[in-house]
C-alpha cells in the first residue's frame, strides 16, 4: 500500500511540473500581466476574408469595404516566448462606445471587445489606456503598401524590407510577418512597454513565415 500510495504521489509531482514548464500554464487563466514586452498584430485583410471572413459574412469582407491593414491586437508578451490570456483583471470591462471607437482601426467592435477579453485583462491597464496604447502604437507604424485592385505575388523579404526602410528605428529581429494558405497574413512588431521597437524572443521569431512567394489579395 506504501509503496502504490509514493508511485500516485510520483505521478501527480510529475504532472504538476508538465504543467508549470509547459506554454498552456503560461497561457492558463488567471495569469497576471507579463514580464517581456508587446506585440502589436496589423493584419491584412482579404487574406483574412479569404479564409475566415467571407464565410462570416463580415462587414470588413464587403466588396467596396476597402478594408486593408486593420489592428488585429496588442498582445502582452512574456521574456521566453510564452504569453498570458484572459486573465482576472480588477479593470472595468470596456463600455460599447469605447469598443466601437476603435473601429477605425480594427474594422469591428466585437474585435475590440473579444482583444480586450484576451489580451487587455492581463496588460495591467484600464480598458481606456489599453485601447489608447493600441492606437498610438499603430499610428506610429508606416505601413508597407498593399495590394490594390488586383491580386499580387510578394516575396516576404521584400515586404519586410519596405516596412524597415519606412519605419528606421525597425531593424533586426524587432518585427516578422505570419502567413496562411500562402497568402500574406499579419504583421506582427515586438514594442516595449514604452511602445518602442524592441527585439523579438527567439521562440516567437519561429512563428515567422517560411513560404515564399505569398498572394497578397487585391482590397474589395
Amino acid at each position: 500500500m506504501r509503496a502504490v500510495f509514493g508511485v500516485v504521489i510520483l505521478v501527480f509531482v510529475l504532472a504538476a511540473y508538465a504543467v508549470l514548464d509547459g506554454t498552456p500554464a503560461a497561457r492558463a487563466p488567471n495569469a497576471q500581466g507579463h514580464d517581456g514586452y508587446f506585440i502589436l498584430s496589423i493584419s491584412w485583410t482579404p487574406s483574412w476574408c479569404a479564409y475566415e471572413g467571407d464565410s462570416r459574412n463580415d462587414d470588413r469582407c464587403a466588396r467596396g469595404s476597402g478594408a486593408g491593414w486593420l489592428v488585429h491586437g496588442l498582445w502582452p508578451q512574456n521574456a521566453d516566448g510564452t504569453w498570458p490570456e484572459f486573465c482576472d483583471s480588477s479593470q472595468p470591462a470596456p463600455s460599447r462606445a469605447q469598443t466601437a471607437g476603435m473601429t477605425d482601426i480594427m474594422g469591428s467592435s466585437g474585435l475590440a471587445w473579444h482583444q480586450w477579453r484576451k489580451h487587455g485583462t492581463c496588460s495591467n491597464l484600464s480598458a481606456d489606456a489599453y485601447f489608447a496604447a493600441m492606437r498610438s502604437a499603430f499610428n506610429a507604424v508606416q505601413l508597407p503598401p498593399g495590394a490594390g485592385p488586383q491580386d499580387q505575388r510578394v516575396q516576404p523579404a521584400d515586404l519586410m524590407g519596405a516596412l524597415k526602410q519606412a519605419n528606421p528605428d525597425m531593424q533586426g529581429d524587432v518585427a516578422f510577418l505570419t502567413c496562411h494558405s500562402g497568402r500574406v497574413q499579419e504583421l506582427r512588431i515586438c514594442l516595449s512597454h514604452d511602445l518602442g521597437p524592441t527585439r523579438c524572443d527567439a521562440r516567437t521569431l519561429e512563428r515567422a513565415c517560411a513560404a515564399s512567394p505569398l498572394v497578397m489579395p487585391a482590397v474589395r
